[in-house]
């Protein structure tokens, strides 16, 4: 029987099955879209759809390179059991494997490509029908460097994969980066390439917390002078309670409230601007240090750093690139 392709996109709306999955399916149900559903069900390509409100937290991640090119991809479930299986590791393998062997580098292509005459994409659902959990292609992240390296953390929730500008990179050497990147989680190679939304962030962030440590320091300064311990009146529920143990009076606390008040406003408007700048910019720097992966701390010898030891390792050897999928909060 000849179906529309209204029909057609109604039922894949529903189930989130296969153009030609929903098609073959309206056929044999002559039409009918309850009976079709069911079809799909039964075949295991509408299990998405049934469980579109659950989440899929768990799964499988791998890692992959090869010459130039290196990518990652996270096959998610629901449960750890199920991420566990062997058909479902299986799956994961057959997908990086292919992935990488075919320099694929979307994920609209990755779900797209054909094994066997099969799409990855029917594959993963099909492979949902057989556990009867929501399963889908969480991640794909790809790169492609002169050298790369990849890394799968022990349990195949955590993957990373690294780029550097020179050939011939030592295993090791890479294989050390990558485990970096997996530890120590950088915001980026460098801090040129800081996106800048988060520079400005952490910018806005810097020199409100040096502000508020400015105005904490002249109010625990007059405090003192004043003959109040700043410890006894540095929140409200603290003055009531040292109030109730007989530590404050109500005449201290309302004299600390004014200090505190009258401190703090004339603080603010007379903040030395050029003292906050140099502060903000020795806390921006911190931040550099610890999250941009060329400036980091190398993990296994604290003297040195990322940076240094791929110098060390090969003269001009920098990271020029890298991805990292984790499955688990971080």
């Amino acid at each position: 029987m000849a179906v529309s392709m209204a029909e057609i996109t109604k039922l894949r709306n529903l189930t989130s099955a296969g153009l030609m999955d929903c098609k073959k399916a309206l056929q044999e149900s002559n039409g009918d879209i309850d009976a079709a559903v069911e079809i799909l069900r039964k075949k295991g390509q509408a299990v998405a759809a049934k469980r579109a409100d659950r989440q899929a937290s768990e799964g499988c991640v791998m890692a992959k390179n090869e010459g130039t090119f290196a990518a990652v991809v996270a096959l998610c479930c629901e449960t750890d059991f199920v991420a566990k299986n062997a058909g479902f590791v299986a799956l994961t393998q057959q997908i990086i494997d292919t992935a990488v062997a075919n320099r694929i580098k979307t994920l609209d292509e990755l779900k797209a490509f054909q094994i066997d005459g099969r799409t990855i994409a029917d594959l993963v659902i099909e492979e949902g029908g057989k556990t009867g959990e929501k399963t889908e292609i969480g991640a794909y992240e790809t790169l492609e460097a002169p050298s790369t390296t990849s890394y799968v953390h022990f349990g195949n929730k955590l993957a990373t994969i690294c780029g550097f500008n020179l050939e011939n990179v030592d295993f090791h050497v890479g294989r050390d980066v990558a485990m970096q990147v997996a530890s120590m989680n950088p915001v980026a190679v460098c801090r040129e390439e800081v996106p800048a939304a988060v520079v400005e962030s952490e910018k806005a962030v810097a020199i409100e917390k040096t502000k508020q440590e400015q105005v904490h320091k002249a109010v625990e300064a007059a405090l003192k002078k004043a003959g109040i311990n700043p410890n006894l009146v540095d929140s409200e529920d603290h003055i009531a309670s040292n109030i109730a143990k007989g530590w404050l009076t109500e005449e201290e606390a309302d004299k600390a409230r004014k200090i505190i008040e009258e401190t703090s406003a004339a603080k603010a408007a007379n903040l030395p601007e050029q003292m906050i700048e140099n502060i903000t910019k020795g806390r921006l720097n911190k931040f550099y240090k610890e999250s941009c992966l060329m400036e980091q701390e190398f993990i296994k010898d604290g003297n040195m750093t990322i940076g240094q030891f791929l110098e060390a390792s090969q003269k001009g050897l920098v990271a020029v690139s890298f991805r990292r999928v984790n499955l688990n909060e971080d």
